[in-house]
């Protein structure tokens, strides 16, 4: 099953960017054993509106536009659903043994998404409470992506 995490904003080269190449690149590699690689990133422009509503509307438009059609889609949004790592790689694995070909996973910007995002989404995941800036989103996300493959592959990287 192919993973496609969608984002508002570009990272640009530097620690963070380095980061989150170096957890993609792990996810995908042992992801395969398990049949959920590759792991492919691809960003959406900020939308340059001075309205956040129409920043916000504009945005989610991009972020739709890399839909695979038949894809799991998973929203990331405080008001989602806090799982453990265990919790998100059985995820991932019931999302490819229900015969899903592909799961892309939606960050939305600065402003957020509309509420009408976390509609029809098969998931909408936070990681907590707090609010984080959507590139750090994106790092946490590829890291748990890795974190599930290693939990699957018996890696001994997750040791909890």
């Amino acid at each position: 099953m192919r993973l496609r995490i969608t984002a508002v904003g570009r990272l640009k080269s530097g620690s963070e960017r380095e980061m989150l190449d170096r957890y993609v690149e792990r996810a995908t590699l042992t992801g395969r054993s398990v049949h959920l690689s590759p792991l492919e990133i691809m960003e959406v422009a900020e939308c340059p509106a001075k309205r956040p509503a129409d920043r916000v509307q504009e945005e989610w438009a991009g972020l739709q536009k890399p839909m695979i059609t038949g894809a799991r889609r998973v929203v990331l949004d405080s008001r989602g659903k806090s799982l453990s790592s265990e919790e998100f790689a059985v995820k991932l694995m019931q999302f490819r043994d229900g015969g899903a070909d592909a799961t892309v996973f939606q960050i939305g910007g600065a402003d957020g998404l509309p509420a009408d995002a976390r509609k029809g989404a098969d998931l909408v995941l936070a990681f907590g409470a707090a609010t984080f800036p959507h590139q750090i989103v994106r790092i946490l996300l590829a890291e748990q992506i890795y974190r599930a493959t290693t939990i699957l592959t018996g890696h001994p990287y997750h040791r909890a």
